[in-house]
C-alpha cells in the first residue's frame, strides 16, 4: 500500500474530535475521491497525510518522500511567469538551472500549457492557473498527490475540461491521487473508489468502487450518484441533529 491509515484520530486542544477512528488503505497508482459534507475533516485528514498536522491517535504510513499538495487556490507568485512558478518549486528541491528549465517545459507540455509558459498569472484564466498549480505539484516528483477541492471555484465547463485533463495526467504519470471534494458527481467521475467521511467526528463510513465500465454507462452513473447522494444526505442530516 502507498498510504495506510489505521484508527487515525485528530483533536485540537480540548475541543471535540475532528477525526476519530479513520481507517483506509490506498494502493500505489490508485485514484481515490474523499467525499464528505463541509467541515467533516477532509482537509484536516489531507494535512495529516501531508505531514502538516500530527494525528492525536492512530497510525499512518506514507511513502518516505511524503506527498505533494495541490490546494483550492492556485496560489501562484504573481511576479513570476507560469514557467517561473514551476522552476521555483524545482529550485527549492535543489534541481540545477538547466534541468529546471527543461523539466518545467516538460511539465507545461504535460498540462497542455506549452504556449503559455511566459505568461504571468493575471494573464491566465482560472483553469489555466490551476493547470500551472498542478504542474508545480507534479514537479515535486512524489508518488502521492493530495488535491484539496482544486476545481471548486471554477465554472462547470472549465471543471469538466480539467476533469478530463486530470484523468489523462493521472494515467500518464501513474501517481497515487487522493482527491477531496464535496461534489458527488466529481467524486464518481474521477475516483476509482469513493470514500465517504461522516460528519464530525469524521470517519470512513461508506465506500464505493467505480469501475471504468460504470463511468462509461450513463444509467449506472446516475444510479450510483443517487446512492452516494442519499448516503451523504443522511450524514448531513445526522450532523444537523
Amino acid at each position: 500500500m502507498t498510504v495506510l491509515l489505521e484508527n487515525l484520530g485528530k483533536r485540537f486542544g480540548a475541543g471535540a474530535p475532528v477525526l476519530e477512528g479513520v481507517s483506509a488503505s490506498i494502493a500505489q497508482g490508485e485514484f481515490v475521491a474523499l467525499l464528505g459534507a463541509s467541515g467533516c475533516g477532509k482537509s484536516t485528514l489531507l494535512n495529516i497525510i501531508a505531514g502538516l498536522e500530527r494525528p492525536t491517535s492512530g497510525a499512518l504510513e506514507v511513502p518516505a518522500d511524503g506527498a505533494a499538495f495541490m490546494f483550492q487556490d492556485a496560489a501562484l507568485y504573481p511576479w513570476l511567469t507560469a514557467r517561473g512558478n514551476i522552476e521555483l518549486a524545482l529550485k527549492l528541491r535543489g534541481v540545477g538551472k538547466a534541468e529546471r528549465r527543461a523539466r518545467a517545459t516538460e511539465l507545461l507540455d504535460l498540462v497542455h500549457l506549452g504556449e503559455a509558459g511566459d505568461k504571468r498569472p493575471h494573464e491566465l484564466s482560472g483553469g489555466m492557473r490551476q493547470r500551472v498549480a498542478l504542474a508545480r505539484a507534479l514537479s515535486q516528483d512524489r508518488q502521492v498527490l493530495l488535491m484539496d477541492e482544486p476545481f471548486a471555484a471554477l465554472d462547470a465547463i472549465t471543471r469538466d475540461l480539467l476533469h478530463e485533463e486530470l484523468t489523462r495526467i493521472w494515467r500518464e504519470t501513474g501517481r497515487t491521487i487522493i482527491f477531496v471534494t464535496h461534489n458527488v458527481r466529481e467524486a464518481i467521475r474521477l475516483g476509482q473508489r469513493v470514500l465517504l467521511l461522516s460528519s464530525r467526528p469524521g470517519r470512513v463510513v461508506a465506500e464505493w468502487a467505480v469501475p471504468e465500465e460504470t463511468k462509461n454507462d450513463a444509467a449506472a452513473v446516475a444510479a450510483l450518484t443517487g446512492d452516494v447522494t442519499a448516503r451523504l444526505r443522511e450524514e448531513i442530516a445526522r450532523h444537523a441533529k
